[in-house]
């Protein structure tokens, strides 16, 4: 693809947790403060929690674009905007958090044709719930990338709560990116020719 692209891609960092005492939101901002040393692409933390999302209450499937809700309409834009995806997510029961599922479920052809990595934490490192993902972005058109960074609770948390990388998470992260900014930028062509 061409280097000098049209625009800068637009990366959302996606806390993917709403749980009070979270800890998504500490590795979201560990996520962001490493990206922004980049100048390959912009970078902004995009918190579920924020949009106050019900259990999904649109009546109309989300594939038809017809969003009847002003709480929907405000979530569809943020995801318009955007052009590839970074979601943190902890391991919740071998899988994701309810609150972030509610979320993809809400709009489709927003997330369609865009890129996505993933930075996971849990027991196992989250890697059950990435591959929970990795199906749901099939279904909504999102190409995700190999690289991922998984976090163990027990070795990069102190008390299971204070965010602590092991320095390797950063090299992780950075092949995680190159390969996200990749695939974003060629999918930003391909929606340009649609």
């Amino acid at each position: 693809y061409n280097k000098k692209r049209m625009t800068m891609l637009k990366i959302g960092i996606i806390i993917g947790s709403t749980r009070p005492g979270r800890n998504a939101e500490s590795v979201a901002r560990w996520v962001y403060e490493m990206a922004s040393k980049r100048k390959d692409a912009e970078f902004e933390l995009v918190d579920i929690k924020e949009y106050n999302l019900p259990l999904l209450d649109e009546p109309i499937p989300a594939s038809m674009g017809q969003y009847m809700h002003p709480h929907t309409r405000a979530w569809a834009e943020k995801i318009k905007s955007l052009d590839a995806f970074i979601f943190v997510t902890p391991e919740y029961n071998h899988s994701i958090p309810a609150a972030l599922k509610n979320a993809l479920d809400f709009v489709y052809s927003e997330w369609n044709n865009k890129a996505a990595g993933f930075v996971s934490y849990g027991s196992a490192g989250g890697a059950r719930a990435v591959e929970q993902l990795r199906l749901i972005m099939g279904e909504l058109q999102v190409a995700d990338v190999r690289a991922q960074v998984l976090l163990s609770l027990f070795t990069d948390f102190e008390n299971f709560s204070v965010f602590k990388p092991a320095a390797m998470h950063e090299n992780n992260l950075n092949t995680m990116l190159n390969q996200l900014i990749d695939w974003g930028a060629a999918l930003q062509s391909l929606r340009k020719l649609k």
